[in-house]
C-alpha cells in the first residue's frame, strides 16, 4: 500500500502506466521469435521428410532440434528488439529524466552510446534462452502426444 500511495502521490494515475508504451514495442520480440521459429521448424521438417519414410514419428533428437530452433530464434528476436527493455526499465525509474519511449532511447544513446542501449543483454539472454528452449520443446512434445492420442481414438 505504501508503494501504491507513493506512486500515486508523485505521478498520479499515469504513474502506474509508466513504461507501458515500451512494453507494447516488446510485442515485436514475440512476433519475430515465432516467425523465425516456425521457419526453422519447417526447414527441419522438410529435411526430415527427405530422409525418412516416417515423417510423423518423433524421436528425442527431434525435440532437441526444436530446442535449438527455439534458442536460435529467440536469440535473434531478443537481440533485435532489446532496446525496448532498456527503455521500459528506464521509464519506470523514479524521477522525470525519462519521459517517453523514443526520448528515453535517444537520451540513453546520447549519454551512454550504443552500449547503453544494449546494457544487460547478456544477462537477459542467459535468463531467457534456456527457458524458451524448454517451453517450446515441451509445447511440441505435448502437441505430438495429443495428436498421437487423438489418432488412436
Amino acid at each position: 500500500m505504501q508503494v501504491i500511495k507513493k506512486v500515486y502521490n508523485q505521478s498520479g494515475i499515469l504513474g502506474f502506466y509508466k513504461g507501458i508504451t515500451a512494453s507494447y514495442y516488446g510485442i515485436s520480440e514475440t512476433v519475430i521469435h515465432f516467425v523465425i521459429y516456425e521457419a526453422i521448424k519447417a526447414e527441419i521438417t522438410r529435411i526430415k521428410l527427405a530422409k525418412t519414410d516416417l515423417p510423423d514419428k518423433k524421436t528425442p533428437i527431434d525435440f532437441l532440434e526444436f530446442m535449438m530452433a527455439a534458442a536460435c530464434s529467440h536469440t535473434i528476436a531478443t537481440c533485435s528488439t532489446y532496446p525496448h527493455e532498456v527503455a521500459r526499465t528506464r521509464l519506470r525509474e523514479e524521477g522525470t529524466k525519462y519521459v517517453s519511449f523514443w526520448q528515453t532511447l535517444f537520451l540513453v544513446h546520447k549519454e551512454e552510446g550504443f552500449r547503453g542501449i544494449y546494457r544487460g543483454l547478456p544477462t537477459q539472454l542467459v535468463r531467457q534462452i534456456p527457458n524458451t528452449a524448454v517451453i517450446m520443446s515441451t509445447y511440441e512434445a505435448v502437441v505430438y502426444i495429443l495428436n498421437t492420442y487423438c489418432d488412436n481414438i
